[in-house]
């Protein structure tokens, strides 16, 4: 269905480009031409078909037309392939979100979060490959994700910043001398207004209430209020500006899960294997790859967010070549997400099921039967976060003599994420009716249809047979915290070839901390605090509550199907948790994780600290010429990064080994735990050369070569040598950071053609090519660790051997160490066997006993590569003078990496994830005070992730928009907005469609609002 999709829409976009310009007019032409906005580009009365007529006074070009021609200027005039969104006027942002404003740009796609655009994808680069700058800076990212580990993302989260006091968001997809290095994807620029760019006074206001229609129970309306605010003074040489948003949000994001066991093979045998017998129908055979469901559940997810965004500027201008400017931006997002979810859980016993043909065999149904006391599983859950950004900076612009411009920028910026509430960042308090007779997952439909039947006298909505069974509480924290500083200088020349030159030099100190911890009772067959039968009397009858289910799945195929459950249990995370607390004592039992005081928050077992320092001088060369009678420019230059890494790991530390067992050995530990230290340091020449040309007036041709970079995640530069507690006689094993890992690293080709008939229409077609290596992989690496010795390999060892006559039989041997080397040993019982009494106890590791081995899992480069290569087309056209306009994009994305679904399970594959084609189109009108847009966006089914045998898929996506304005008198506008008006629902899938990992239904979310600009 996507690529039938893709072609459908590749014929729309080409035929409404013929169209388009085949009824462009020369009337409009000239009247386009003598509009202006703000400070209009250099060329743009030059290079268009018509000049206007003398003496004709300017048009203020605003609302939509405006960002549209700001866009085309950044577009036209930029270096390399540029796109951008701008702002329509001070505080009007086309989008409430900056990430669904960007997935209108060609070749960009969004990842989305409860509900909300977060994560950017561009050309199939996922978030982790694009840098984020913020008025050319390097931003700290931030995020904490699910919890369940330490997070180590270097993605950045776009839901952490509203769109009202961005004045524009540019897309670098060439990689040029003079933009940061680290975006193989591209490099993403946040602009933010300046008082001295607009002098005067000039703000906006704006209230706004929104309702978002998929929030479970009463629809909330809730509000946004924005305001921004700027004027200059002294002879405009003075200047401030402030702004600030506040929005709150209540949404909801169920969601259908379903885990499956690793793949199989049809022949295959062994403990979880799909059973070969009459209960199976048409079971996969031979080389048939196939995974059987291990869980499933339904989750009902209701999400509370509040964000702060804040900035505040001031600029001086003293003399007419000198601009000192200051600012703060802030940010603030705050989410809570509660969940209650019924659940099963499959043991691979008595076994029915039905298949789809090969050789990728997908489950229609799959069902297993239960003797009495199988469990049905209730929880809840809460994940309560806050992530807050701060970025202090300033920046002195001096147009010195001789044409030389010099511009020194500094700044201090943090991230922080952490947990709001006293239990941790993700945590879960599971409870169960213990009964079930059978249960089982049809795949027929889009939702996954989970159903189950109790033993005789069960009933699973009883709460009196509830009881609470095991509980987790993880502990996460992240922060990373960039000073930087940075000189840029432009000389401009006056002859004839040689157009200008720009230089710089930065220097990035990034500093990244994240820790984790976490609390777990594994008390899964039920809590007893009383000593006695758990039962109705320790929880109170009030805990519970009926919740219906099959209304929180409306819109999704199946949601009606009769063999849902019609209601589930469900209970207050909080109650429960200090029920649990005060009689069981589930947070303070240093069994299973300690607690900071008074709290079930996590002590971190997990502390990892990563610094790096990159310094980057560059040089560039900006030449200008004519060729073929029309204007072209070679712009060539080059980027040196230097980077070190030091990495600094809290462990614990080994002290000593123990032979405790026939072939079970033990560590010891220090009481305290320790930082390890690891470094690591990389360099790389970054060439980039730009040629464009102007054949034919208002067509330009261009032409890029560059070498982009993206750093590796930190989860994989963290240092840290982890050892399995527990290692066999053979050896043990480990896991390791590794902060000598060097960038991915894309050798990029980039064509264009673009056609600017209009002010604000454009059609333009371009061919990318990367050439990516320097993939991470994992491998296994034997070696030595801590000294720690083995007390199984060594001259005790083989004095035993030679005394009882060269056995090997472990009981025998550790008998004979420990009663002919007391001193090294500790005697702890005796066992009979065979007549024979033989002495247990722990045998210690000597200086003298060989050391031991630990096979330890380390990311490398591997000498993977690929290729990614694709196309983009857009056209943006107005209508002639009606007020309508339309914008067409459609995106191709090829790769040589991609996951074969038929291969073996247990063969590892290299496949790059997030590649996609993508498209959009958007029709707007701009006229008489109306303003109206609408927008539909669709990505094709993309490779989520992959752990080398286990692949996710998400499917393919379509959302529709809308919004509409109309000025009541000049300033005062009132407004709607409504996204994801059809509400198209999301779904994923493992190597099959059938084997569904989760479906979420999807709803509308209104705006409505008044905005006062002055």
């Amino acid at each position: 269905m996507g690529s039938f999709a893709a072609r459908s829409l590749s014929r729309f976009v080409i035929g409404a480009s013929v169209v388009a310009l085949a009824t462009a007019p020369g009337m409009a032409w000239a009247q386009d031409a003598a509009a202006t906005v703000g400070n209009p580009g250099p060329s743009e009365t030059e290079s268009l078909p018509q000049n206007p007529t003398e003496g004709e006074d300017d048009i203020v070009v605003t609302g939509i037309r405006a960002s549209l021609r700001a866009t085309i200027d950044i577009k036209r005039d930029a270096q390399g392939v540029v796109d951008a969104i701008s702002a329509e006027d001070i505080g009007k942002f086309p989008d409430t979100n900056l990430a669904e404003s960007l997935q209108r740009i060609t070749g960009v796609s969004i990842d989305r979060s409860n509900g909300e655009g977060s994560f950017v994808t561009v050309r199939g680069f996922g978030p982790e490959y694009n840098l984020v700058t913020l008025n050319g800076r390097q931003m700290p990212t931030s995020s904490l994700g699910d919890g369940a580990s330490a997070p180590a993302s270097r993605s950045f989260d776009f839901a952490n910043l509203a769109s009202e006091g961005i004045s524009a968001v540019e897309v670098y997809k060439t990689g040029r001398a003079s933009v940061p290095s680290g975006g193989i994807g591209s490099s993403i620029n946040i602009r933010t207004p300046r008082p001295l760019d607009k002098p005067g006074m000039r703000g906006s206001i704006a209230a706004k209430g929104v309702l978002d229609s998929s929030q479970n129970g009463k629809n909330q309306i809730l509000p946004e209020v924005s305001g921004i605010f700027s004027t200059t003074f002294a002879d405009d040489r003075v200047g401030i500006m402030v702004n600030g948003i506040y929005q709150r949000r209540k949404a909801s994001a169920n969601e259908a899960f379903v885990g499956f066991r690793d793949g199989f093979l049809g022949s295959g045998d062994g403990w979880g294997v799909l059973p070969n017998n009459a209960q199976q129908a048409n079971r996969p055979t031979g080389n048939d790859v196939y995974e059987i469901p291990q869980e499933a559940s339904y989750n009902v997810r209701d999400i509370d967010r509040e964000r702060i965004n804040g900035q505040a500027v001031i600029q001086v201008k003293p003399t007419d070549t000198l601009t000192a400017t200051a600012d703060f931006t802030y940010s603030r997002n705050k989410v809570e997400v509660r969940n209650n979810s019924v659940g099963v859980w499959f043991n691979f016993g008595d076994v029915s099921s039905e298949w789809t043909d090969g050789p990728i065999a997908g489950p229609v149904f799959y069902s297993e039967a239960f003797a009495p006391g199988k469990d049905l599983s209730y929880s809840a859950a809460l994940s309560a976060n806050v992530t807050e950004n701060k970025s202090l900076g300033f920046n002195l612009n001096w147009e010195a003599p001789g044409g030389v411009t010099v511009s020194f920028d500094a700044h201090h910026s943090t991230a922080e994420s952490k947990p709001t509430n006293d239990y941790g960042t993700s945590t879960n308090i599971g409870s169960a009716v213990f009964g079930v007779a059978r249960q089982t997952i049809n795949f027929e439909n889009d939702l996954p249809i989970i159903s189950y039947s109790m033993q005789p006298g069960i009933d699973p909505l009883n709460a009196s047979l509830a009881t609470p069974t095991g509980n987790s509480f993880r502990n996460a924290y992240f922060r990373d915290e960039i000073n930087q500083f940075q000189i840029k200088g432009r000389y401009e020349h006056d002859g004839a070839f040689l157009d200008s030159i720009d230089f710089g030099f930065s220097y990035v100190d990034n500093q990244v901390r994240s820790a984790y911890g976490f609390i777990q009772n594994e008390t899964w067959g039920g809590i007893d605090p009383r000593g006695a039968s758990f039962g109705a009397a320790a929880v109170p009858d009030d805990f519970w509550k009926l919740i219906s289910l099959p209304d929180k799945f409306q819109g999704v195929q199946g949601a009606g199907n009769a063999a849902v459950p019609q209601q589930i249990l469900g209970f207050n995370f909080e109650q429960m948790a200090e029920l649990l607390r005060g009689q069981y004592n589930i947070c303070s039992n240093p069994q299973i994780g300690t607690s900071q005081a008074g709290t079930c928050l996590a002590d971190f077992t997990t502390d990892r600290r990563i610094r790096e320092k990159t310094i980057s001088p560059y040089l560039q060369v900006n030449t200008k010429f004519d060729l073929l009678e029309g204007p072209a420019h070679i712009i060539a230059g080059v980027r040196y990064d230097q980077t070190t890494v030091s990495s600094r790991a809290l462990v614990q530390v080994p002290t000593g080994t123990r032979w405790t067992a026939a072939n079970e050995f033990a560590l010891s530990y220090a009481p305290e735990r320790s930082f390890l230290v690891s470094k690591g340091s990389y360099q790389n020449w970054l060439p980039s050369i730009d040629f464009d040309m102007e054949p034919i007036r208002n067509v330009k041709l261009r032409a890029s070569y560059s070498h982009t970079i993206t750093r590796a995640d930190y989860g994989s530069l963290q240092g840290g040598l982890e050892l399995a507690s527990n290692p066999r006689i053979g050896g043990g094993t480990g896991t390791n950071g590794n902060p000598n890992l060097i960038p991915f690293k894309s050798k990029n080709i980039d064509l264009s053609a673009e056609w600017y008939y209009q002010p604000e229409s454009y059609i333009s077609v371009g061919y990318f090519n990367k050439d990516v290596q320097n993939f991470i992989a994992t491998t296994q690496i034997n070696q030595s660790a801590f000294e720690l010795r083995n007390p199984g390999s060594g001259p005790r060892y083989r004095a035993a051997q030679a005394a009882l006559g060269g056995t090997t039989d472990a009981v025998r041997i550790r008998d004979y160490i420990l009663r002919n080397f007391p001193a090294s040993s500790q005697v702890t019982g005796v066992t009979e066997a065979g007549g024979v009494t033989y002495l247990n106890g722990n045998i210690f590791g000597l200086p003298e006993d060989d050391l031991f081995n630990f096979q330890v899992n380390q990311p490398f480069n591997s000498d993977q590569t690929a290729n990614i290569n694709g196309w983009e087309f857009a056209l943006q056209h107005r209508f002639w003078d009606t007020g309508f306009g339309t914008i067409l994009n459609y995106t191709i994305v090829n790769g040589d990496a991609q996951f074969n679904n038929a291969l073996d399970p247990s063969v590892s594959q290299f496949a790059l994830v997030g590649l996609s084609d993508s498209a959009n189109a958007v029709l707007f009108f701009d006229k008489f005070g109306f303003q109206a847009r609408g927008a539909y966006n669709w990505r094709a089914s993309f490779l989520n992730s992959n752990n080398g045998f286990d692949p996710t898929y998400v499917e393919s996506y379509g959302q529709f928009d809308a919004s509409i304005s109309y000025e009541l008198i000049p300033g005062l506008t009132v407004f709607g907005e409504g996204i994801n008006l059809t509400g198209s629902s999301r779904r994923g899938h493992r190597r099959s469609n059938e084997m569904v990992t989760f479906s979420q239904p999807g709803f509308a979310r209104y705006t409505a609002g008044v905005r006062f600009n002055f």
